[in-house]
């Protein structure tokens, strides 16, 4: 009995160590930009996964740049896709260990399915409805995933699937909560949704602006009030990360007064059920992304903007703007290294300490 009591205090100890050698105070204050693409097309949708960088854009944009070990862009393969002789602007992305999917705004609805390796394109999803416009898309697995839009019906458009992007259903507004007047949401960085293990959020905004919880990959759904600011169409949080199952953070504002900061941040350590304001009047306004920094232990984070950068690094209590470079939306590769996209641009972002 002894040596089992030892044995797990020593177990213990190693596990409590281990986990604290990741945590990191990065304290990051500068960043360099270095742009890796240009082009006229509008990105907001990007990700990454094993050096792959996958970006979509506006004018039917999309492509794929080959990383090496040195996060040095070696391959690029850019693309573009027409529907019955229109471009298609797309602002969701998400992917697999095989593919990745790029969603349309907009109807018709279009989800494509992309293999990483031949480039083979495939059609997967089609949603025609006047008031269809799909924001947000990320996956649990390499078989299930889920994209989020505006309501059709009376709830938000929320789609899934659970055979690897083969096919997508669409939730029946009876398993979902009804959305207020004027709730929708807004497809500004592919930032609607936040996903930890098997438990989802999703970020509604505009007149009323809420989050909506899952524990079980989409199958129940709560829903909880927020103090971001709403009201307006293009008031509410526009963008949500979660750092564990119980820390996340919302971020938003309007588009329209990006100077105000008033009522534009709010954190939960509860996952989710309450929220609270943080940096009320304090610091950055209107942001469109909000990115935890890897290993910080959910107190240090990045969000950008048309309005630049900045920084957090005490839990979202004081912000410092670290640049005035126009970004819609971010997303890491390592704890000092990001890539951010924007009007006509994919940079590399890389975080620094002042000397």
């Amino acid at each position: 009995m002894r040596f089992l009591l030892l044995l797990l205090v020593v177990t213990l100890l190693f596990n409590c160590g281990s986990e604290q050698k990741k945590l990191v105070r990065h304290d990051f204050s500068e960043v360099t930009v270095e742009t890796i693409f240009s082009d006229s097309t509008s990105i907001r949708a990007i990700g990454l996964k094993d050096n792959l960088l996958m970006f979509a854009g506006s004018n039917g944009m999309y492509g794929t740049f080959e990383m090496d070990d040195t996060l040095t862009i070696k391959n690029k393969k850019i693309d573009t896709l027409d529907f019955e002789g229109k471009k298609i602007h797309f602002r969701a992305i998400a992917d697999t260990k095989t593919d990745f999917f790029i969603l349309s705004i907009a109807s018709p609805a279009l989800l494509y399915k992309i293999n990483k390796g031949t480039k083979k394109i495939k059609l997967v999803y089609k949603e025609d409805h006047e008031k269809v416009f799909y924001d947000a898309m990320a996956f649990w697995n390499d078989k299930e995933g889920i994209a989020m839009g505006d309501p059709t019906d009376g709830c938000l458009s929320i789609i899934i699937t659970r055979d690897g992007g083969e096919t997508w259903d669409k939730l029946s507004c009876e398993d979902l909560s009804k959305t207020n007047e004027g709730e929708s949401a807004f497809a500004a960085s592919n930032g609607n949704i936040a996903i930890v293990d098997n438990h989802t959020w999703i970020v509604s905004g505009g007149m009323k602006s809420r989050v909506f919880y899952s524990s079980d990959k989409g199958i129940s759904w709560q829903v909880s009030d927020t103090p971001i600011v709403q009201g307006t169409e293009t008031t509410g949080a526009y963008s949500i990360d979660f750092y564990d199952k119980n820390n996340g953070i919302i971020f938003g504002g309007d588009y329209t007064k990006p100077k105000n900061n008033k009522r534009n941040k709010a954190i939960t350590t509860d996952g989710g059920k309450t929220w609270n304001l943080i940096a009320d009047g304090v610091g950055a306004g209107y942001k469109s992304c909000i990115r935890y920094i890897p290993n910080g232990g959910g107190k240090e984070m990045i969000a950008v903007g048309f309005t630049g950068i900045s920084i957090s690094n005490d839990s979202g209590n004081l912000w410092e703007d670290i640049s005035k470079e126009s970004f819609y939306t971010l997303r890491f590769i390592n704890d000092s290294v990001a890539v951010a996209a924007g009007k006509n641009s994919i940079a590399k972002l890389i975080f620094k300490t002042k000397k």
